[in-house]
This record gives C-alpha cells, sequence and structure tokens, in this order.
C-alpha cells in the first residue's frame, strides 16, 4: 500500500490499519511513517479529524 492509498482511504479503516501496524510492524509512528514515504503530521491530521491523537507511550492513535 503507498501513501495516497493510506490517506485518501476513510479514516476510520486507515486508524485499523494503522494500529495494527504499529502493533504489529513497527515500534514507533516515526518508523511507520518513514516506511511509507510520508510525514507524521499528513497521518496525524487525517486521524485527528476523526479525534484520535497518537499516543507515543502505547504506540497507538487513541479516541480523546
Amino acid at each position: 500500500m503507498d501513501k495516497q492509498k493510506l490517506l485518501s482511504m476513510d479514516p476510520y479503516i486507515l486508524l485499523s490499519i494503522i494500529n495494527m501496524k504499529l502493533r504489529d510492524e513497527f515500534s514507533s509512528l516515526a518508523d511507520l511513517c518513514s516506511n511509507y514515504g510520508m510525514k507524521a503530521e499528513e497521518l496525524e491530521n487525517k486521524l485527528n479529524s476523526i479525534e484520535y491523537r497518537y499516543n507515543q507511550q502505547t504506540n497507538q492513535f487513541t479516541g480523546i
């Protein structure tokens, strides 16, 4: 999956995919973003739109 596909999908589906990848494949948001060639800010803005924020301690996006 590429950056454009990720950022254009429904934010709730994106949330599920990103949290799964953070849990299973990447140790941080920075690692995940580096792998997909995107800025963390792009992903955070998309998920902030549904009131989810990245929690560095748990390495996942959680609702506020």
